[in-house]
This record gives structure tokens, C-alpha cells and sequence, in this order.
């Protein structure tokens, strides 16, 4: 359902770094790559995230109420990417844990400010 989704940032170069490692824990590599943006995905036809330049020459502001979620394959993987994200000076917006039965996440923003999620779900333990 989801194509791709935008993060602005203010500094391409500095961002392409951060999201180079960080995503790359997740198999995605670069796509696309211009003066004003980045992709990365995990394959082709797979959903893109792009980090970008805002189009009207503007600064890039954290949205508010605005978050990227992030699918990992077990609670590891998202105890190693989130400790990677923390590393690579993202800032802490909750430590991986249990938020309800069978999901199980972690809260951070980028260098820009953006907050980003990295959760994994398990079905059979959800109250639905």
C-alpha cells in the first residue's frame, strides 16, 4: 500500500549517512540520488524511503504528530537498530520494549528530528 515516504532534512550529505548504516541493517540500499534527495528501498518495486530537500527552498521542520514505522523481522532486530540509530546520534524517544501484547517497538528521531519507529508484531498475541 505505502510507495514510499519523504523525510525532509536540511543536510542531504549528513543524512545519506546516517540512513546508509541504519538502513542497511534492514537489507535496503540506494536507489535513486539526486541534489535534492536520496532513496533507499529493498528491492525494486518495494516501498521507498526518500530523504529530501523540501522543493519550496524552505527548511525542513519536523512534522508534528508525523512518524515513519519501520517493519523488523524479530525483537533482536529491533533492539540492534534502534541501538544503531542511538549510535549513528539519533536521540532516544523510547527504549525498545512491549507497548501491548505482541508488538514490540522503538522510538527514535533523526539528525533532522524526525521520528522514526522500529517495531515487530506478532499476530497470535495481539487482542484484536
Amino acid at each position: 500500500m505505502i510507495g514510499y515516504v519523504t523525510i525532509g532534512t536540511n543536510d542531504l550529505q549528513k543524512a545519506a549517512g546516517f540512513y546508509d548504516q541504519l538502513l542497511g541493517l534492514l537489507n535496503a540500499g540506494r536507489g535513486f540520488e539526486t541534489d535534492r534527495g536520496i532513496s533507499w528501498a529493498t528491492g525494486p518495486g518495494s516501498p521507498m524511503i526518500i530523504v529530501m530537500k523540501p522543493f519550496d527552498g524552505n527548511p525542513a521542520t519536523v512534522g508534528n504528530g508525523m512518524m515513519v514505522a519501520l517493519a523488523a523481522n524479530s525483537e533482536e532486530e529491533v533492539d540492534s537498530f534502534y541501538a544503531k540509530a542511538i549510535e549513528l546520534g539519533g536521540t532516544d524517544e523510547g527504549e525498545p520494549g512491549e507497548r501491548i501484547p505482541g508488538f514490540y517497538g522503538a522510538y527514535f528521531r533523526d539528525l533532522d528530528g524526525n521520528k522514526l519507529c522500529i517495531f515487530t508484531m506478532d499476530p497470535s498475541k495481539m487482542e484484536l
